[in-house]
Parts: C-alpha cells; sequence; structure tokens
C-alpha cells in the first residue's frame, strides 16, 4: 500500500495507483491531535466490556480504545484510569447519560477531573448536562498567542441531527452562569467557554450495539457531516469540527465506505466485544461468533426503562429481549406490582426472577439505600416506581449475568450487538479469525483497516477506467506477521 502501481487498460494504456497506506484513510489532523497513527477508534462498551486490556492494546498499536466506564463502582473505575494512565498509551473513558441517577454522572465526571482524564466519549445523551460541561471547560485557559486551550476533550457519539448540533454549539450560557456562581470557574473563563465547541468530534453513530436509533449509516453521516460544516461556519471557531462514524463497521467494504465518505475516524464496537481482550465472558464470545446479521434485536434500556428507550442486542440463544419486552409492557399497563395478574405474576416469580417480586424488591432496596436512597424514598411511596426498580433488577443483571459467563442464565444473558457482528462472522468465515480465541482486538482493527485501503485504491483505478479481476479485490484476513508487513 505504500509504494504505487500500474495496471494496464484494455487499449494498451496504463494508468497507475498511487500509495494508500491506511494512516491515511481517514484525517490526518485528527490523528496528530489524539497522538495516534490510525484513525481507528475502539468504542466504549459498559460495565468494562472495552476493558483495560484492549485500550491498552489499541493504543501500542497506535490507535485508541475507550474504557467502558458506565454501570460501574467509582473505585473500579479509578484503578482502571490508574492502570491506563501506567500504560502510557493514548486512551479514553466513556461518560455516559444517567438521567435516573444524575449524581453518578457527576460524580464520574468529578472523578475524570481529579485524575486528569483528557478525553472522554459522551454516550447516550439525551440533552447537554451540567457535569458533562464541567468537565469540558475545567482547566480552560488563554495561551500567550490569545489563542484558547482547553485541556479536556469530548467525543461525542450521537445518532441525531438535533444532537449534533448541540455538541458541535459553545456550551449553554446557563450552564456557564451555574458553575460560574458555583465558583467552579471564573467569568473569563466562561467567556472563553462561549467561544469553544461543546465538542470538537462527533462520532455519527449508525446501527450499533447497545443505545442507539438504528439509523443508515448511508443517510446518517452525510448529515451529521453537513451539521459541522454549518456550525463551522456560524461560529468561525478557531478549531475545526471533525466527524467519524460508528455502528455497523465490522468488515473492510463499511471501512472503506466511511472513508469514502469523508469520516475522519472510525470507531468499531460489537466486533471488539467478541475478541479475547474484552471484559466479556468466554460464553458469551462463542454466541457473538454464531451470531448472523438478522440476529440483533431491540429491547427495554435498562438505565432509562421508565422513559422507554431500547438498546440492541443479541437474541440468538437467549430469552432476554422476550423478556424484557413483557416486563416493559407490564409497567405501561399496571400501576404496581399488586396490580399485576396473579397468573403473569406468579409466571415470572418461577420463570423470569426466580424469585419473589417481595424478595427482589428487598434486594433492590437495600442496593439503592447505598447507591442513591432518594429511588428508595421514592418507591416507598410510588408503587408504580418500586415496579420499575424491579424490573430494572433484571434487566441489569442480565448484563452481568453475561458478562460473568453464569452459566445457570444462559438464557437471559442481555448482550449488546449490533449487525457488524454478523457482517464480520461472514467476512471470517473458514479463516483462523472465524475461532473466537484468535480473535485479538488489534488483529482484527489492522484487517479492516488493511482491507479498506486495498478497497480504496481498487476504486481509484475503476475510477480510471480499471477492470479489476475479483480475486485481487479479495480482503481475506491475514494474520499478525503477514498483515504487519503491509502496514509498516
Amino acid at each position: 500500500m505504500r509504494r504505487p502501481v500500474e495496471v494496464s487498460l484494455p487499449d494498451g494504456s496504463s494508468i497507475t495507483a498511487p500509495p494508500c497506506p491506511a494512516e491515511n484513510l481517514g484525517s490526518l489532523e485528527f490523528c496528530a491531535d489524539l497522538g495516534i497513527r490510525f484513525p481507528y477508534l475502539g468504542g466504549s462498551m459498559a460495565k468494562g466490556i472495552s476493558s483495560v486490556e484492549m485500550a491498552i492494546e489499541l493504543g501500542k498499536a497506535g490507535m485508541l480504545g475507550f474504557f467502558g466506564a458506565a454501570g460501574l463502582p467509582l473505585a473500579t473505575v479509578e484503578a482502571a484510569i490508574d492502570r491506563l494512565m501506567a500504560a502510557g498509551v493514548p486512551f479514553g473513558i466513556n461518560l455516559i447519560h444517567s438521567p435516573q441517577e444524575p449524581d453518578l454522572e457527576q460524580a464520574l465526571a468529578e472523578l475524570y477531573i481529579r485524575k486528569g482524564v483528557r478525553l472522554v466519549e459522551a454516550s447516550a445523551f439525551l440533552a447537554l448536562s451540567l457535569p458533562l460541561v464541567r468537565y469540558r471547560v475545567h482547566g480552560i485557559r488563554r495561551r500567550p498567542d490569545g489563542s484558547i486551550e482547553t485541556p479536556n476533550r469530548i467525543i461525542a457519539k450521537v445518532s441525531r441531527e438535533e444532537l449534533a448540533v448541540k455538541f458541535f454549539s459553545p456550551p449553554p450560557e446557563k450552564f456557564l452562569a451555574q458553575l460560574v456562581a458555583e465558583g467552579a470557574i471564573s467569568g473569563d473563563q466562561a467567556d472563553m467557554a462561549s467561544r469553544i465547541p461543546m465538542a470538537q468530534y462527533v462520532t455519527a453513530e449508525a446501527d450499533s450495539g447497545g443505545h442507539t436509533d438504528n439509523r443508515p449509516a448511508l443517510a446518517l453521516y452525510p448529515t451529521i457531516r453537513s451539521v459541522a460544516s454549518r456550525l463551522q461556519d456560524e461560529h468561525r471557531y478557531d478549531v475545526r469540527l471533525m466527524t467519524g462514524l460508528g455502528g455497523g463497521i465490522g468488515t473492510p467494504h463499511a471501512a472503506a465506505a466511511a472513508f469514502a465518505m469523508g469520516a475522519s475516524w472510525i470507531m468499531a464496537g460489537s466486533v471488539n466485544q467478541a475478541c479475547v481482550e474484552s471484559g466479556t465472558s468466554p460464553a458469551v464470545r462463542e454466541m457473538l461468533a454464531a451470531t448472523r446479521q438478522a440476529d440483533v434485536i431491540m429491547a427495554p434500556a435498562a438505565d432509562m426503562f421508565e422513559m422507554g428507550v431500547t438498546v440492541q442486542v443479541l437474541k440468538r440463544g437467549t430469552m432476554f429481549p422476550m423478556r424484557a419486552a413483557k416486563l416493559y409492557d407490564l409497567y405501561r399497563s399496571c400501576n404496581g406490582i399488586d396490580d399485576i395478574p396473579a397468573p403473569e405474576r406468579d409466571k415470572l416469580e418461577k420463570t423470569v426472577f426466580r424469585s419473589s417480586l417481595a424478595e427482589i424488591w428487598q434486594q433492590t432496596r437495600a442496593y439503592f439505600l447505598h447507591r442513591d436512597p432518594r429511588q428508595v424514598e421514592r418507591g416507598d411511596r410510588d408503587p408504580k416506581h418500586r415496579m420499575a426498580l424491579v424490573f430494572r433488577w433484571y434487566l441489569g443483571q442480565g448484563a452481568h449475568w453475561a458478562k460473568d459467563g453464569e452459566a445457570s442464565r444462559t438464557v437471559d444473558y442481555q448482550v449488546w450487538c449490533g449487525p457488524a457482528m454478523g457482517a464480520f462472522n461472514e467476512w471470517v468465515d473458514e479463516t483462523f479469525l472465524a475461532l473466537p480465541e484468535n480473535r485479538r482486538v488489534v488483529t482484527v482493527a489492522n484487517n479492516i483497516l488493511f482491507g479498506a485501503a486495498l478497497l480504496t485504491r481498487a476504486s481509484f483505478l475503476r475510477c480510471q477506467g480499471a477492470s479489476l479481476p475479483e480475486e485481487t479485490l479479495r480482503t481475506e484476513p491475514l494474520e499478525d506477521a503477514k498483515i504487519k508487513e503491509y502496514l509498516r
């Protein structure tokens, strides 16, 4: 990919394909900003599924991985930060929107500020929040040349045009005023903050695993890129707004299409969960290796259950999506646990919860007394909220059972997964990457990038009239020793 290639045309003339190194597929400026070589990010997956090991391996290979902090205790997140910082590689950590538990979102933002985390992935945000703004503007200052320096950076994942507008716009004035009133920033810092984008970088999140709006990438990405161009002209920032693409990136063809549309970077998620460095269980990795594109479905989200928000999960080999949907139907139709028809309640207790709902409430109550006592107070006086918390127990446990590989609960595994997993499996079928134990996050990333570079080069030749044999367009995965020769 680093040397020109000459190809003969049917009329006797010839054309030359210029070099196409994988690191040039996206934005060199973006890579320089983040201190990485390749425009490839490993997106965050909650509960440490995108693990410390995954982020370190990607960082050592010249890429960048986000640690999945969502749903983990603060002490666990802090320990992960210490390990990542000690590794000395570029990394990021996610900050997920928690409208049901705003104190948790605030605690994470304060932890990142205290530990000096300089890059977060903002995910599942429905609107901007004070903790996110506080993180972004912390330490903002003016350089000697008069330009504004913002130490803390955000890469936002969005699926909607209106959210892209919010992230590409300056922080809301009401939040800046509140931070000034609280003494978190000065008036001069607030003025500087009004001249920067909330996020310089936005990943258009198409049909991904977990939180997603199932948007088609070919429709979503050009719209988000257009928003960036419009907001750049409107605010005349000193920095350039940039866009990447995630959701559905599981093959070289998908990556090549993303870069062809102008993506400054690509972000992979579902395929990384199937790699040996991920924080999930071997049982889940085996399930993911057998997944096809139609084996995914939307199910109620634990963190935004009452709002009717859904997440994309694996349906093959598990009953979680159907059982979770049934719980949401009962939540909508009943005012509390006592209103659930006796036959339905009996079935839930025997097959889903495997315990009485009263016992589950006591477990849930004890949990929230430590985590967020306000939930308990509300649950004690509001039967419908109590029911929601009990139902959320099952949704939350489904993710834990999957991550821990709890054999007695296989049918209740909640596995976040998008159709990219099926596309990846089809691509690697009958190759060494078909086996879960051979899937390493950097090996997968290198093959996706190399294949995308090959296809990009072929497209250049095709546009000049070359007719290429099908065998020259094969992107069959290569083992580490061979792929590294091409990426040097």
